[in-house]
């Protein structure tokens, strides 16, 4: 069941200072906030370690100033957060009265923000789909999707099978690993290397640079450098060698993009398709590994991989705030005045979160904001939703008796206002035999990791590079995905 908010709306918000930096009051004492409030403002900081480690304290305590309050995102930056799922809709799809152009921000036009701040990489103006409005988005999004479109979606599951059986190889023999580090992080770059014709030496750059602009730290305009650097090796490779891969499919699009567009387009896509991709295939996996309501078998009605993804999808997703709108006129959204020319971000964890949505079955629901809606809803949620499943289920279908090395309270989270993201993922398991020849190594440029060609319907589909013969010495009760991964192989 779809859920509604209820007939009640949100509760009012202080009215801003002449400023227009809203309440000047700083949250009191032993509140969950108080430890996150900036002097001077009393804004709360969606930054550092308190609110990382704890960021749905932050949240309720801000929903006791209205469905949109006022936040810091970085030193000295100041924003909106739109917190009610009514109030997030509303800013997503009123195109009308907020724009995605960064150029309508006001403090980084005049200075207030200095371009350096650690968070002006993820939201400075860029020619392509999310930071345009009108006929500039309908253009740059049309080349995204049309060349989306040619991307077998079997021949994608195949890509992203055998990329978790290299990877799964690599650490099935030793019993424990990083899961962030070693397969979360590493298993998005190999699907998207492939699916866009890009060297795997390029796409370290575009993964190293990616992440830093995310961490929004002070290597961030580092990142940003490294990251631009690489997309524009990518462009001019493809330039002088198209094939058959969506960057291709990209440049070869009647939109006729210039390489300033394709390098700001393949920024957007690589952006989407890694950084998120990791949180939401490892944020699922230590659902799975730490949630009683997915320790039993199949038989005991335990919750599948897709009902963890909704879950995780509705209540702990990869962005945690992002979507940022500037208001084009001094507007109000549900009864909270918000300034022109401010960046207004929607707080997918909080929106989904809110107490005004009835219900409280995740699995199956989709009417979650974290593919965000309206205009920009994201045109990959298909393929991004297809590879964290099969990256999931092929992990807990080899290595069935995976367990956390250490307490979920004791795991850290990277710092930063915009994603959900672990710093690792520690697990063990009894190690399991890999027959076959070793799978290739990155390193070489061999055709397990980097092919001539990106999937497409005439491409046809990988076989894996090795035999698989997992092997578990364990004991101990098996979760419901070891009953799952014997029922695939017919035992």
């Amino acid at each position: 069941m779809t859920p509604a908010p209820d007939a009640s709306g949100a509760p009012g918000a202080p009215a801003p200072d002449a400023s227009g930096h809203g309440p000047a009051a700083v949250p009191p004492p032993g509140c969950p906030a108080h430890v996150h409030a900036s002097e001077g403002t009393g804004r709360v900081r969606l930054y550092g370690p308190d609110y990382a480690a704890d960021p749905k304290a932050t949240f309720a305590y801000l929903r006791t100033q209205g469905s949109v309050a006022p936040v810091e995102i970085a030193p000295g930056v100041d924003a909106w957060l739109a917190l009610g799922y009514r109030s997030a809709l509303e800013v997503l799809r009123s195109p009308e009265r907020f724009s995605k152009d960064p150029r309508n921000w006001r403090a980084l036009a005049d200075g207030t923000v200095p371009a350096d701040s650690p968070v002006v990489p993820m939201m400075m103006y860029r020619p392509n789909a999310l930071w345009s409005d009108g006929e500039a988005h309908a253009r740059y999004r049309g080349v995204i999707t049309d060349s989306l479109g040619q991307v077998d979606p079997v021949a994608l599951r195949g890509y992203v099978e055998e990329s978790a059986d290299i990877l799964i190889d690599r650490i099935g023999p030793r019993g424990g690993a990083d899961l962030l580090g070693e397969y979360g992080a590493l298993l998005p770059l190999l699907v998207f290397n492939r699916m866009f014709g890009c060297p795997e030496d390029i796409g370290e750059k575009l993964v190293v640079g990616m992440s830093g602009i995310f961490d929004a730290d002070a290597d961030a305009e580092k990142a940003n450098q490294m990251l631009t650097e690489g997309v524009a090796e990518l462009v001019a490779l493809k330039r002088r060698e198209p094939g058959a891969d969506v960057t291709s499919w990209m440049m070869a699009h009647p939109a006729q993009l210039a390489d300033e567009e394709m390098m700001h387009q393949l920024i957007l896509l690589m952006g989407a398709g890694t950084e998120p991709e990791q949180n939401l295939i490892c944020n699922a996996l230590l659902l799975l590994l730490s949630d009683d309501r997915f320790a039993g078998d199949l038989a005991g009605g335990s919750m599948p991989v897709d009902d963890a993804l909704d879950e995780v999808l509705w209540s702990d997703p990869p962005l945690a705030n992002y979507a940022v709108h500037y208001a084009l006129q001094d507007d109000e959204v549900e009864g909270v005045a918000v300034p022109a020319g401010q960046p207004v971000l929607v707080g997918f964890t909080a929106a989904n979160t809110d107490p005004v949505l009835s219900g409280e079955r995740r699995g199956g629901n989709r009417a979650h904001l974290s593919w965000s809606a309206g205009p920009h809803t994201c045109p990959a949620k298909s393929p991004a939703r297809l590879i964290a499943s099969v990256a999931v289920e092929k992990l807990l279908d080899r290595l069935p008796d995976i367990e956390l090395t250490t307490g979920v309270d004791q795991l850290a989270w990277r710092q930063g206002p915009f994603h959900r993201a672990l710093v690792s993922l520690p697990v063990r398991f009894p190690p399991i035999t890999v027959q076959g020849p070793p799978a290739a190594d990155e390193t070489t440029g061999a055709t397990a990791w980097n092919p001539k060609t990106a999937p497409s319907s005439s491409t046809p589909q990988d076989t894996t590079s090795t035999a698989r013969q997992p092997a578990s010495a364990s004991a101990a009760p098996r979760h419901w995905w070891s009953f799952l991964a014997r029922s695939r192989r017919g035992r």
